[in-house]
């Protein structure tokens, strides 16, 4: 029984160790399948730091844990059991060494930190290209629309303008650059969550947050929230739309403006270009006209 409580305590760790080298592998790790981009690289390197530190805690600790099982169930029936009040260097060392763990990775994060949640530290030159806002339950997406004369998008006013345009969880950016959003809360709190980037941020009722992210590459993502907020927290689910670079964004932001600012009556040049083909050529096409029938 002695050897058999062994294996079965340093079983687990051996499992834990075997669990998490196959998991990349088998898809239970982080999202493989898409690149985090720059900021989502470096707080997976974070993570592995981190946990590094922790596993060979783990390890430690069971390694401990066995050598007192083994020596412990060695002792004879009927020996007094040894009691130790203390040991005060043995104690001044489990302080010291967490204690030191934790201010290294406080030190170590800081830079990272500070560039996803400081604006000084936010890349330069980004402009907000939306609005999010949170509700109950739904992700509601203002864009300022695009300049007539120059195709560019007009700044982002803070309340809403006639110039605006919309979308309801479906959130579109420029693919291969550091992109930035107003984040903001309509009822109570909700959390901008993007687990393939990395990226979730609280969306706090009376706060507009300034979020940044970037995707290596074009595709879509998951975009949901992370804060229980009533009934329908999970219906919250929408998409991130990375476009093909800068002028399939603006691409789509025509087609979008285009769509929104259509109000159904015909235009001038339609309504000219529809008087100009014959009624009996409507149905059958231009090229139908000169086959006697």
């Amino acid at each position: 029984m002695r050897l058999f409580w062994l294996l079965f305590l340093l079983a687990w760790p051996v499992a834990a160790v075997v669990f998490l080298a196959v998991a990349p592998s088998m898809d239970w790790w982080f999202p493989t399948t898409k690149p985090p981009g720059e900021i989502g690289a470096e707080i997976d390197h974070l993570f592995y730091v981190i946990g590094g530190i922790t596993g060979v805690i783990f390890l430690v600790t069971f390694a401990a844990l066995g050598i007192a099982v083994w020596r412990g169930s060695a002792v004879p029936d009927g020996q007094k059991a040894l009691y130790v009040h203390g040991n005060h260097r043995l104690e001044v060392a489990w302080t010291l060494v967490p204690l030191g763990i934790l201010v290294f990775i406080a030190v170590y994060q800081t830079n990272v930190w500070a560039g996803l949640k400081i604006q000084s530290a936010f890349p330069e030159g980004m402009q907000p290209i939306a609005e999010v806002q949170a509700r109950q339950f739904e992700w509601r997406i203002r864009y300022p629309g695009l300049d007539p004369e120059t195709g560019r998008p007009l700044p982002l006013q803070p309340q809403p303008q006639a110039t605006d345009v919309w979308t309801v969880n479906d959130l579109h950016v420029p693919a291969g650059q550091p992109v930035l959003i107003r984040l903001k809360s309509q009822d109570i709190q909700h959390s901008f969550y993007l687990p393939e980037l990395r990226i979730k941020q609280d969306a706090v009722p009376g706060l507009n947050i300034p979020v940044w992210f970037e995707t290596a590459e074009p595709g879509e993502h998951v975009l949901m929230c992370a804060e229980l907020c009533g009934w329908g927290h999970t219906k919250m689910n929408a998409r991130l739309v990375a476009e093909d670079g800068d002028d399939a964004w603006l691409a789509w932001m025509q087609r979008l403006q285009a769509e929104q600012r259509n109000d159904g009556v015909p235009t001038a040049e339609s309504v000219v270009d529809h008087e100009r083909v014959p009624p009996s050529a409507e149905g059958a096409g231009i090229g139908d006209q000169g086959t006697g029938t």
